[in-house]
């Protein structure tokens, strides 16, 4: 969708930034009281976003959907200049100082999933040492039994 010079300065309603992001208008008011984004209002009190605020949403997105926590985003978003849209270059900078932070939880999955063949639920058989849920098996003391995943062990 091209657009057309006349159209380049004027500013968005919620409603057209919602269906150009994909986001829920509640979404966007959420995003702006985090201060992830910022609007103007107009004489009639309603919200006008620049256009710039489409790049913004989308770069929350992907950093969302990485698992970036929002106060994370808030702080790298906190680092560009207000009034024009994130670059190439501003992403790249942003995404690499993710990446650390995901390549951490990335092995601390890994590890787990990989502990996974050892575990069965968690005090069950009275394992000596539970590294997922049980260290030093101190749900042994609550009886027999998987303590934390049979519901009915736990009403006894």
């Amino acid at each position: 969708m091209t657009i057309k010079p006349s159209e380049r300065h004027r500013q968005l309603t919620v409603g057209e930034v919602a269906a150009r992001s994909g986001v829920a208008v509640s979404t966007l008011h959420f995003y702006e009281n985090k201060g992830l984004i910022q609007s103007e209002r107009n004489r009639g009190n309603q919200r006008r976003y620049s256009r710039e605020v489409l790049r913004r949403v989308a770069v929350i997105k992907v950093a969302q959907r990485t698992g970036i926590p929002l106060a994370s985003i808030a702080e790298a978003l906190s680092t560009l200049p207000q009034g024009r849209a994130p670059t190439a270059a501003d992403w790249r900078r942003l995404s690499a100082g993710w990446k650390e932070d995901l390549d951490e939880r990335i092995n601390k999955l890994i590890g787990l999933r990989d502990q996974l063949n050892t575990c069965i639920g968690c005090g069950c058989l009275s394992m000596q040492d539970c590294p997922l849920r049980n260290p030093w098996d101190e749900l042994s003391e609550q009886g027999p039994g998987p303590r934390l995943l049979d519901p009915v062990a736990d009403a006894d």
